[in-house]
């Protein structure tokens, strides 16, 4: 299988690139990171493991993202947009830097690559958005976590929408809202907090939903947590 990830350089996404080329699939992982990108090709040692160093939030794909995804893949079987920024701040700290940030990360790159990448998936690819159970309607909020919480929100309400509309391509979209996974993210947001699940894990059930989950779903929001809501 042609497999890209987003957020790939730490974490679930560096997690889930590992798992992808050892079962012998040919990855495209895609962070902001260059040296932790390079630190996970020299681990994998794999020909068929392909890194590239790119900004999520800025405005141009076709320049340089797209045109690197066409030198390696003719066609693309999964997507997985696990990118995410997390601004742990009080309502009235949060400026609108943050709010861009946030939301071109979080959502606003999904929507991007998808359609861009539109010509590429092949019939039966399955789109995998991750997104938080902060992302949930009634599921437990968290003081800070507005601007996370919301645009995550977005995120599970665009994949719904993406199975909608990719139907008659045959190409399948769901969401996985993640509780929480102890990753370099979450640490920096919660400084002390210790989550019951690592990213290797969590990063185990997400590739095992990729290759398999779009027989059984589409344009679901599956929430992936050990509490409840």
């Amino acid at each position: 299988m042609n497999i890209i990830i987003t957020g790939a350089s730490r974490g679930i996404g560096y997690e889930l690139a590992k798992k992808f080329v050892r079962d012998g699939h040919q990855v495209i992982a895609i962070a902001r990171s260059i040296q932790k990108l390079q630190q996970l090709d020299k681990e994998l040692q794999s020909d068929c493991f392909s890194f590239l160093q790119f900004d999520l939030s800025t405005a141009d794909y076709g320049e340089e993202l797209i045109p690197f995804v066409k030198a390696h893949f003719n066609k693309l079987d999964i997507l997985i947009n696990n990118a995410g920024l997390l601004v742990n701040k009080p309502l009235e700290d949060l400026t609108d830097n943050d709010f861009d940030q946030t939301f071109n990360v979080n959502i606003k790159s999904a929507f991007k690559l998808v359609r861009d990448l539109l010509p590429y998936f092949k019939s039966n690819a399955h789109i995998v958005n991750i997104s938080s159970m902060g992302g949930v309607q009634g599921s437990a909020k968290f003081s800070g976590l507005s601007l996370y919480s919301a645009s995550k929100a977005a995120l599970a309400v665009f994949t719904e929408c993406l199975a909608e509309e990719l139907k008659s391509r045959n190409i399948k979209a769901n969401a996985l809202a993640l509780g929480a996974v102890q990753t370099e993210m979450l640490s920096q947001a919660f400084p002390g907090y210790q989550a019951p699940l690592q990213s290797n894990e969590m990063a185990d059930f997400i590739a095992d939903f990729a290759y398999t989950g779009h027989r059984y779903f589409n344009g679901k929001i599956l929430p992936v947590s050990l509490t409840t809501p």
